[in-house]
């Protein structure tokens, strides 16, 4: 199963570096992370230089997911120039096209 992650609740760090994270590392999650989508302030995730954004990116180069901070939220923090190289910025639309090439099966808003 091809699954996409909405990320906008305060929760979402808890829940990404604690468990989704870790076990996209260890290759036990369950099923393909085709993508990852940022809302608010979680696009600090993707920010260059931490550890949350680096262990993505590095998931990243294995699996190919989509990883993008929306370009709105981004812009807003003034971070949209200074997130990790495999991540995008978009809205709804860019996010659409890019996870309609991969066919999801499944979208979980955390």
């Amino acid at each position: 199963m091809k699954v996409a992650y909405v990320f906008s609740s305060t929760n979402s760090q808890k829940i990404l570096s604690n468990m989704i994270i870790p076990q996209l590392e260890a290759n036990i999650h369950g099923v393909d992370v085709v993508g990852m989508f940022f809302f608010m302030d979680n696009t600090y995730f993707l920010l260059n230089g931490n550890d949350m954004s680096e262990r993505l990116h590095q998931i990243q180069e294995i699996n190919g997911m989509l990883l993008m901070a929306c370009d709105k939220c981004a812009i807003e923090r003034g971070i949209e120039d200074k997130l990790i190289v495999s991540a995008k910025i978009g809205c709804f639309p860019q996010l659409y096209a890019a996870l309609g090439e991969v066919g999801v099966d499944q979208v979980i808003t955390l």
